[in-house]
């Protein structure tokens, strides 16, 4: 999988999978955010880590390992525990 940067106000980085269902960003408090898109387009957290615990790096060079999964909530399972 593949990320597409785009911009959001209050994060450092915030990167779209490539179906744009699902995103992660690094907030500007050094917070990491896995997000999915509601149908409504508005994004919604499933999970937060603190930055300096679990890089938004990490997880995306994790996750680069796998084709997109159809559900953002199945993205949680192909990120190994720290």
């Amino acid at each position: 999988m593949y990320f597409v940067t785009s911009k959001r106000a209050g994060y450092v980085l915030f990167c779209m999978t490539p179906s744009g269902r699902a995103a992660i960003g690094l907030s500007e408090g050094q917070k990491v955010h896995l997000f999915e898109r509601a149908a409504g387009g508005e994004w919604h957290v499933l999970k937060e880590w603190n930055a300096a615990e679990r890089s938004h790096t990490d997880i995306m060079l994790a996750l680069g390992e796998y084709e997109e999964p159809a559900s953002p909530q199945d993205l949680l399972a192909l990120i190994p525990s720290s």
